[in-house]
């Protein structure tokens, strides 16, 4: 339920606090007071789109905060998915700053707009005068009662199915296609393919090759280098490993006179090991470094067919040569067993097809189960709203093909008056009738408590007398089950809510501010007096205050 809201620096708000209680809460105040601009407010922390215009003061940001008591453990994994904390105190923040930027926040976290709604509107449903409308909507209509049949899981279950049955549909669609194209599309891909066979690929053969035929483009001149490498080791008259016994002789003839000499000729002759092992090492490359005539032409002339196959396809590495050749390999295996992965991929559809028209069945009988009790409830409530001949059923129709919500169609059917058969409401119903029509349905539908926080702007405008009692008599029995806000101009409703609040403008300071305070019992009297009598509190109006609220 909705606590409290906090509101500042909003079109004619500059600071406003208000807290609301459970149960029927009603607001009432003049014309122009601010009642709508309390909503768009709500609205606004709700993740409604922002309108830079409401800024009170232009070099101040706006900031409204809503406050909501969160008792229903079934909005918890809704956080989760969205990484918040779910706490059972939740506070909702958006600011809008003078450079028109908003930011969003859920308990102190920033979200995303569409998260703040998301969740947004599964605590508040915020009904104005205008949305009567929606009860022509067939989605609307459909969502309803799948609300009151509690088909979410179901309704999930069947919508995965029917992913994978539209994905089935398309595959067996591309198939049949592919059978019958042009066998010359099929032979194009072949010629290619047996091309690259032929050319017998292997993987890392091409940058292996680039590197031998460097090494062997440039053997003259490593097999000289080695040469003489070999000659400054061990085949000259001043080679390395010569002079190194040399010095190694002469260090064994000082370690007797000097003994610090013997380390070193330790040294030294550790190094003379290191010195053979790398002179062996440089003969070996020596003797294989050697050039082939015939081995250089055939692996140039490998390189080459493997440069003009990736030119002539256009690729930009060997590597992407090899994913051509095995794409090309699936596609004519493809087409070569097209017969047999159409059955296999009918078969497939027909399985799925029988569990999507299980799944069908479920949703509609649930509904059917649903549509009954529904339909009767709205009636009654409707009768009492100065229509005591009105019908209200809701059709469920199965339909020969699936949609993304089962094969049904609903429709809303009614009827205001005396032997008249209800037809679709879109035909038959007035704006009046749609309002007091709309109110019934959501009474009748809060008994399920689809969601904690329901608001009413003004859905009781266009009647008066003993029907606005009845509305009135209806939206307090709504309180029972739920938090409801109702914006209202008639005493007759105003009387029956719980909490009374009153909006009123100030005009005493510079510039015109909205305010808005709960009022105590002597205070709804004198309010509903005025609302009795124009704004002109008589006796009359006082009594008949009283008696409305059953003083």
């Amino acid at each position: 339920m909705l606590k409290q809201l906090h509101i500042s620096n909003y079109a004619l708000i500059d600071e406003l606090s208000v807290g609301f209680e459970t149960g029927f809460n009603v607001i009432t105040g003049e014309t122009g007071a601010g009642k709508s601009i309390l909503l768009g407010a709500l609205g606004f922390a709700l993740g409604d789109r922002a309108d830079t215009g409401v800024l009170y003061d232009k070099d101040k940001k706006c900031v409204v905060e809503a406050q909501f008591k969160l008792d229903d453990e079934n909005l918890k994994p809704l956080f989760e998915e969205n990484d918040l904390d779910f706490e059972a105190e939740c506070i909702f923040r958006r600011e809008l700053n003078p450079q028109k930027k908003s930011r969003a926040f859920i308990n102190d976290t920033p979200v995303a707009l569409q998260t703040m709604k998301e969740i947004g509107s599964q605590l508040v449903d915020i009904h104005s005068q205008h949305d009567s409308l929606l009860l022509t909507d067939a989605d609307f209509q459909l969502k309803l009662l799948d609300e009151i049949a509690q088909n979410s899981e179901l309704l999930a279950e069947y919508q995965t199915e029917y992913t994978h049955y539209n994905a089935l549909k398309r595959k067996l669609n591309e198939l049949k296609a592919m059978a019958t194209k042009n066998t010359a599309e099929n032979d194009y891909l072949k010629f290619q393919l047996d091309e690259l066979d032929k050319a017998d690929l292997k993987e890392g053969e091409y940058a292996d090759i680039e590197q031998t035929l460097s090494m062997m483009e440039n053997a003259e001149e490593i097999k000289t280098l080695l040469v003489t490498a070999n000659g400054l080791m061990d085949d000259s008259e001043n080679a390395i490993l010569g002079q190194v016994n040399a010095l190694t002789s002469t260090l064994q003839r000082m370690k007797h006179l000097l003994p610090d000499s013997e380390e070193l000729a330790e040294r030294v002759e550790n190094l003379k090991v290191e010195l053979k092992d790398i002179a062996y090492d440089l003969r070996r490359k020596e003797d294989e470094t050697q050039f082939d005539e015939g081995q250089l032409q055939s692996l140039q002339e490998r390189y080459d067919l493997l440069s003009r196959l990736m030119m002539k396809h256009r690729v930009g590495g060997f590597e992407e040569l090899i994913a051509l050749r095995d794409s090309l390999k699936e596609k004519v295996n493809a087409f070569e067993n097209i017969d047999e992965a159409i059955a296999q991929a009918e078969k497939e559809l027909k399985t799925c097809e029988k569990q999507l028209s299980r799944l069908a069945k479920a949703l509609h009988d649930k509904r059917c189960q649903a549509a009954v009790a529904f339909g009767e409830k709205v009636m009654v409530l409707v009768r009492q709203l100065a229509m005591p001949f009105a019908q209200f059923q809701v059709s469920v129709e199965s339909q020969a093909n699936f949609g993304s919500k089962g094969s049904d169609e609903i429709r809303f059917l009614f009827s205001a008056n005396k032997g008249i058969a209800p037809d679709d409401i879109r035909r038959v119903a007035s704006g009046g009738e749609l309002s007091r029509l709309m109110l019934s349905i959501k009474s009748a539908v809060s008994d399920y408590n689809y969601i904690p926080t329901l608001i009413f702007d003004e859905i009781d405008t266009g009647v008066s007398g003993e029907v606005a009692a009845k509305i009135g008599g209806i939206m307090r029995q709504m309180g029972n089950a739920l938090q409801l806000i109702s914006i209202t101009h008639l005493p007759q409703v105003a009387s029956q809510a719980e909490h009374h609040y009153f909006i009123y403008k100030d005009n005493e300071g510079e510039r015109t501010q909205s305010h808005i305070r709960l009022l105590n019992s002597d205070e709804r009297i004198q309010e509903i007096a005025k609302m009795l009598s124009n704004d002109r509190i008589t006796p009359e109006a006082l009594r008949a205050a009283e008696v409305l609220l059953g003083k």
